[in-house]
């Protein structure tokens, strides 16, 4: 049994599947042993009593299995057909969810809202089997309801639905089992430090700033100064050789930072050898311009924020996005990215990764879809998802400081798609060291993560 990082939306998992139809033993098999393996660990010395809601699908008979294997064992095992039995008043130490898997494409209703009400309503820990039954396994939307448990063990590879939107909310401990199918080359992964091995590199001791790169911030506009502010000191934090904050609000110095170069907005287009731009823009006239001048640039861009709302009001900006041989990153929330699309935010939630794809392809761009379970697309289609962070993050200013760590990489000559998925790793698990701490996540602070990033960085720097 391992934490997944290869994943199939379910279409790739049915024919994995189909190639699979005459393994020994069958994979239904292998999937019931999974699950009791599974439950007896949960259950530690116990032995029951356990019940389980089995479907009429092929969930339903994963139960079963589970059920004749427990039982076997010496386990008190009760199995109930939802829809049609009452489940017996008892003290039920485990309940298995084996209603609904991944096919499910209609909402939960009726008799089968009941069941998935009844086991939400147990006062025991629940098991999912394969997802929570009512998620959606390609998107993690709730299909009308769904089961909340406190471990779901998954098949083959991981689901999309398994890891973004609402699927943290309702999978608990996900576990994957490949149940002996070799899953190749899969359609996307999750997120994890060794997608950017190969530039965790220690710095040569004879060295100089001018060798990390000169990130310059274009934003900062009045009112909104400690949006590029933010962002700066992620990016000097996370290790680029020099920072300059172009400021269309002027300010003297950073007096928490002032190490950061804080210069007139158009300053920075001599002195940068990569842009971030959008921290604090706005969308005046004179941001327009600055933008303009960023895409005509031959520089790596990040654009977050208001860059991306310009782009989405002005279609002249928005198709220079694709032009040029430089990296471009996008790092729009779902409101953002709906404008970028000409959609509603609800579409764009209701498929984040379909969302995200397409901007990646119509852009030529990586884009980073911020939100539970953030998703990194590629110009290429490839897909990524990641599973750090918390709600801690749902505050103020956290999206600078994700530009500011992604600019830092990038200007430190790390490929762009390893410069992403690290910052976008590194963003939640700051966030996620600080909760296990104590601070937060309620009250947490965008700028809190910013020394957490760096010390997490220089470790995984050691460690690789």
């Amino acid at each position: 049994m391992i934490h997944a990082t290869a994943l199939y939306r379910t279409a790739g998992i049915r024919a994995l599947e189909a190639r699979h139809a005459d393994a020994r033993p069958p994979l239904m098999e292998r999937a019931g042993a999974a699950v009791a393996a599974t439950a007896c660990e949960m259950l530690g010395a116990s032995k029951g009593p356990i019940l389980i809601v089995a479907g009429p699908g092929n969930n339903g008979g994963d139960g079963l299995v589970a059920a004749r294997l427990l039982r076997e064992l010496g386990y008190d095992v009760t199995v109930v057909r939802a829809a049609s039995e009452d489940v017996p008043d008892r003290d039920w130490r485990l309940a298995i969810d084996a209603l609904f898997g991944i096919g499910l494409t209609r909402p939960v209703e009726g008799p089968f809202a009941a069941a998935v009400a009844l086991i939400n309503a147990l006062p025991c820990p629940v098991l999912a089997i394969d997802i929570p039954s009512g998620l959606c396994a390609d998107t993690g939307r709730v299909l009308g309801t769904a089961v909340k448990a406190a471990r779901t063990i998954s098949f083959i590879a991981g689901k999309p639905g398994l890891y973004t939107l609402d699927g943290p909310d309702h999978c608990g401990e996900v576990l994957v089992d490949a149940i002996g199918v070799d899953v190749g080359e899969p359609e996307g992964r999750l997120v994890s430090p060794g997608l950017c091995h190969a530039s965790l590199q220690p710095r040569r001791r004879n060295t100089h700033k001018g060798d990390y790169g000169s990130v310059g911030i274009v934003g900062g506009a009045p009112g909104m100064a400690g949006a590029a502010l933010l962002a700066g000191r992620a990016a000097l934090n996370l290790g680029a050789g020099r920072v300059h904050v172009g400021m269309l609000e002027r300010l003297a110095v950073d007096p928490q930072q002032p190490e950061l170069m804080l210069r007139a907005a158009d300053d920075v287009f001599g002195l940068a050898t990569l842009l971030a731009v959008g921290p604090g823009l706005g969308q005046s006239n004179e941001a327009g311009e600055l933008l303009r001048r960023a895409l005509d640039s031959a520089l790596p861009l990040v654009l977050d924020a208001d860059a991306l709302n310009l782009l989405a009001a002005r279609p002249v900006l928005l198709k220079k996005v694709s032009r040029g041989d430089a990296p471009r990153v996008l790092t729009p929330h779902p409101a953002e990215a709906a404008r970028l699309l000409g959609t509603t935010t609800e579409a764009v939630q209701a498929d984040r990764l379909a969302a995200a794809l397409e901007l990646a392809r119509r852009h030529r761009a990586f884009v980073v879809l911020k939100g539970c379970g953030t998703i990194v697309a590629t110009p290429e289609g490839q897909w990524f998802i990641n599973t750090t962070g918390n709600a801690g993050l749902a505050s103020a200013g956290s999206g600078d400081v994700l530009t500011g760590m992604i600019a830092a990489l990038l200007a430190q000559r790390w490929p762009p798609l390893e410069a992403t998925l690290a910052a976008v790793q590194l963003h939640g698990a700051a966030a996620d060291a600080l909760v296990a701490t104590g601070s937060g996540p309620m009250g947490l602070t965008a700028g809190e993560t910013i020394a957490t990033a760096r010390a997490l960085l220089n470790r995984w720097i050691a460690d690789a």
